[in-house]
């Protein structure tokens, strides 16, 4: 599985879930669905992550675009369902502290409001 990206809604609240891997080769698709969502006028963005099975430095810096552009237009990004592998890589480059991240979407959703 390479990369699947599924959109869905929960209130005001937009989910991008993710499946599979974010690396040189999907980044850029993931990072124009996300400001996709966020240039539609998205108060808030919910990015799933329980699927994601790899994150690479580009996809980590399609997710710092995303949060420029979500602060820039006084939205929220929310990270939410990251597995211990995947948030050892956000703890190792400091990723962790950027963001809100979440164990589930029904939290992530529940600070949308």
């Amino acid at each position: 599985m390479h990369l699947r990206l599924v959109e869905e809604a929960a209130g005001s609240a937009r989910i991008l879930a993710v499946h599979g891997r974010i690396d040189s080769s999907t980044a850029k698709e993931f990072g124009a669905r996300l400001d996709g969502l966020l240039e539609a006028g998205a108060p808030c963005v919910v990015v799933d992550l329980g699927q994601l099975l790899y994150i690479s430095s580009a996809g980590f810096r399609m997710l710092l675009i995303a949060r420029r552009l979500a602060e820039s237009r006084g939205a929220r990004l929310i990270l939410c369902g990251m597995s211990q592998d995947v948030r050892a890589l956000f703890d190792l480059g400091k990723f962790s502290q950027l963001f809100p991240i979440v164990a589930s979407r029904d939290q992530a959703v529940a600070q949308a409001v």
